[in-house]
């Protein structure tokens, strides 16, 4: 693919971003807590108002969030050790992350509302039209659904993926315009920035989806704060028309720069062509 014709699907990409009626921003547990487990009021604060702002666009927002083991963590100040204690503390810090949600959010005088939600509701038809109605419900009466694994129940995706692949679920099977995945680093890297410093943000996937995902795979044998289910989930959203962005959540004004087509984070291409929202 020439240099130009990538860069005009890229700008087209994020012309699309820009323009999203409805989004969903998905925040991970670094995004939320600070390095004891507690929830981070300045954070979450941060988190909320960028949300707001997309709600002063009328754009529709649906918030994936992390949280509830990290919160319950350092709620008790117990860690887990097997999938009983992290089911156990979810149900400890679940409470918790909503009460300081529905604070933070009622700074702007917005309404929000809790899903607790498995892949399993999800591949059920009765139930996945009873998420879908209820989800546009909330947004018809400007409510935020606030949506969460429901890690009391869910095993494999305490360990696997959890949000990162429920959030692309959502955004694929609502058909959303756009997915945000907020995380503490600021993108997709040709290595991994918390301990190479040479390590280059990749600005877009697209046909070069193959390289990158060997890089990820390389870079989380060191760890690499799950870019994989990360980088997984935005190709996913990206394959059916969809942009995706991983972006840092501590970045300055993070989704008004969005909104605006600023270049931000990591932007994956649609690859099937425009979704027909």
């Amino acid at each position: 693919m020439s240099d130009v014709r990538q860069e005009k699907e890229v700008n087209q990409a994020r012309r699309l971003a820009a323009d999203a009626d409805r989004v969903i921003v998905k925040a991970g547990t670094n995004s939320l807590t600070d390095e004891q487990s507690n929830l981070d009021d300045r954070k979450l604060d941060k988190l909320v108002d960028d949300i707001v702002s997309l709600r002063k666009r009328d754009k529709d927002v649906i918030l994936v969030s992390s949280g509830a083991i990290g919160a319950g963590k350092g709620r008790v100040g117990y860690s887990e050790t097997n999938v009983e204690q992290a089911q156990a503390l979810s149900t400890v810090g679940q409470s918790y992350l909503m009460r300081w949600f529905t604070e933070s959010f009622g700074r702007h005088d917005q309404k929000i509302a809790q899903l607790l939600l498995t892949q399993h509701d999800l591949d059920k038809p009765k139930r996945f039209t009873n998420i879908c109605n209820t989800i546009e419900t909330l947004l018809g009466w400007n409510v935020i659904p606030i949506i969460n694994e429901n890690d009391a129940v869910a095993t494999e995706e305490i360990q696997i993926g959890d949000n990162d692949m429920l959030s692309s679920s959502i955004a694929i099977d609502i058909d959303v315009d756009l997915l945000v995945t907020l995380t503490d680093v600021g993108g997709v890297y040709t290595g991994n920035p918390k301990v190479d410093s040479t390590a280059e943000r990749i600005e877009s996937v697209g046909q070069n989806y193959d390289d990158v995902l060997a890089i990820t795979n390389e870079s989380s044998t060191n760890k690499f704060g799950g870019i994989q289910t990360k980088v997984q989930g935005a190709r996913d959203v990206s394959e059916h028309g969809i942009p995706a962005i991983i972006a840092k959540s501590t970045e300055e004004s993070v989704l008004e720069k969005i909104a605006a087509g600023e270049s931000v984070g990591t932007i994956f291409v649609p690859v099937n062509g425009v979704a027909d929202h």
